[in-house]
């Protein structure tokens, strides 16, 4: 069986270790333009399969008109006027997007005590504009920043926090969309507000992913969010959570086999207990 388990819901993808327990670490994984969260869905299961104590949570963007695409609606964390300097100042709908990942890191920092030195943002091409804008904004320093194929939105209104956040960013040499020359234009520009940990790696891709690329996604993800059970998130206790809230911890961590007959919530308490102690 899977170390992981994977949920959908209302266009959120979440990976997480079947024993809730073991969760220690969070990458949030924000897609690019016109796709959503079923396009790295797999590379979440992937990078979860590496990563046995990490949850993956991956949102889909909200559907709106992109002015770059001739106003046609899609999935887009913002709009897109063009990627030349003067229109990408124009990112209509990027202050709620990133109220939004924000709100995810609030939610599970508050939910299960995980500290944000213990998450990171990651995202493609729009989705990884979205979490550089974001991630060096917080009020809380990240782990890390994954870039892929991205760039900085919306530069003017960019005033970075957290400058020693490290940040990997990897850019195909071939791309046509987001061409290479704007990724080096975005790390001189980070740079220059003084953020100190930022490695900008060229591939020999278009505008896409490529696995040595992922490889090396998955040991900076290694790197900067290495196992650490002190860091074990904390769970409701079973004794106090509802028969829904258990037998939905029983679906979750893959269990459904072991609760078939009980009928007290006594013996569903036990089940989830026995689990999280690693006993089934």
């Amino acid at each position: 069986m899977s170390t992981h388990s994977t949920e959908r819901s209302n266009g959120t993808i979440t990976v997480a270790p079947r024993n809730e327990a073991a969760q220690s670490a969070l990458v949030v994984i924000c897609h690019g333009l016109g796709d959503s969260a079923e396009g790295f869905a797999d590379v979440a299961e992937m990078l979860a399969a590496q990563m046995p104590y990490t949850k993956f949570i991956l949102p889909t963007a909200p559907t709106q008109p992109v002015t770059m695409n001739m106003g046609m609606p899609m999935p887009s964390w913002y709009d897109i006027v063009g990627l030349d300097e003067r229109s990408n100042e124009n990112c209509k709908g990027l202050p709620d997007s990133r109220a939004r990942l924000e709100g995810i890191l609030k939610t599970e920092h508050e939910s299960t005590g995980l500290p944000y030195s213990r998450m990171v943002l990651a995202g493609f091409s729009q989705g990884g504009a979205l979490s550089l804008f974001t991630g060096l904004q917080l009020e809380e320093s990240l782990a890390g920043l994954v870039i892929l194929s991205g760039y900085l939105p919306a530069a003017s209104q960019f005033k970075p926090k957290q400058l020693s956040t490290p940040i990997y960013h990897g850019h195909g040499s071939m791309d046509p969309m987001v061409n290479y020359a704007l990724a080096e234009k975005t790390k001189a520009a980070v740079t220059a507000h003084g953020v100190t940990d930022y490695t900008l790696e060229s591939f020999p891709i278009p505008h896409s992913v490529s696995p040595a690329e992922l490889q090396k996604v998955s040991a900076f993800l290694s790197k900067v969010l290495p196992p650490d059970d002190s860091f074990k998130i904390q769970l409701k206790d079973p004794k106090d959570m509802s028969v829904k809230e258990l037998k939905a911890a029983i679906r979750k961590a893959g269990l459904g086999n072991k609760a078939v007959g009980l009928m007290e919530k006594s013996e569903f308490i036990q089940l989830v207990q026995d689990h999280r102690d690693g006993k089934c």
